[in-house]
């Protein structure tokens, strides 16, 4: 299986120029500069034209296109996402008109919606040049995982891929207040977008990219990247803030 196809996701609770020759004398080259100057200005004379710089080798992190689909999510929620994205990975955030959720996707025996085929949804939806496409939703989300046909997820994405999707339902379930649970759904958002950017399952306890373990708490304990994660992202040459401004609180790791 290819890299780009694996799938990562985070569980609810049921993620030329050449030297002067050395012969050459100064002499030389002072009569050669004072014949060029002669010509030069014989010539009308004009502004040089405006350059830009040398793109970067490296990826350059630009916009993600945030798709709503089926059910309303709060936009305060939204906002909250996007602020964090910006924060943690210098990512801006244009977000398209809701759509409807794909039927193809709904899958009738648990009355949700198979994430693997919303990513194949979200593929086929135009970027208008976004670096990575991230779907959003209110509505419960499922992929395989093991022995289980239908496994509950808070979100899902291809590793190193464009697509990603996560869902806010599962960021309420037990939650202490609206609040809280946007905060889980942001923290959620980030770590699906680290997928996409080629980040693994960190080991490291409180990091973004902590593996949920089958449970939505995972990510109260979550708050920024680890000094690892963060070393793998600029190695790989993305450009990310040193000292980000999270919107969401720093929890104490118990």
């Amino acid at each position: 299986m290819r890299p780009e196809r694996r799938r990562r996701f985070r569980s609810g609770a049921d993620r030329s120029s050449r030297p002067l020759p050395a012969t050459w004398t100064v002499p030389f080259v002072v009569a050669a500069v004072a014949a060029l100057a002669a010509v030069a200005g014989a010539w009308p004379t004009r502004s040089a034209p405006r350059t830009t710089a040398a793109p970067s080798r490296g990826p350059v992190l630009q916009s993600v296109l945030v798709v709503p689909m089926g059910r309303r999510i709060p936009s305060v929620a939204v906002q909250e996402a996007a602020q964090g994205l910006h924060a943690l990975y210098g990512l801006r955030v244009r977000v398209a008109h809701r759509r409807p959720l794909p039927r193809k996707a709904y899958y009738p025996p648990r009355k949700r919606y198979r994430a693997e085929r919303l990513l194949d949804y979200l593929s086929t939806v135009p970027s208008a040049g976004a670096f990575r496409i991230l779907g959003i939703t209110a509505s419960d989300i499922s992929t395989t995982k093991g022995r289980y046909r239908d496994w509950g997820i808070m979100g899902l994405a291809l590793l190193s891929g464009r697509v990603s999707v996560v869902s806010m339902f599962r960021c309420r379930r037990g939650a202490r207040s609206s609040l809280h649970a946007r905060h889980r759904f942001a923290k959620t958002v980030a770590h699906e977008i680290g997928h996409t950017l080629g980040l693994e399952h960190c080991p490291t306890r409180g990091c973004i990219m902590e593996d949920a373990r089958g449970t939505n708490k995972t990510t109260d304990r979550e708050y920024d990247l680890c000094p690892r994660c963060r070393r793998l992202l600029r190695r790989a040459g993305y450009r990310i803030p040193a000292h980000p401004k999270l919107p969401w609180p720093k929890p104490q790791i118990h």
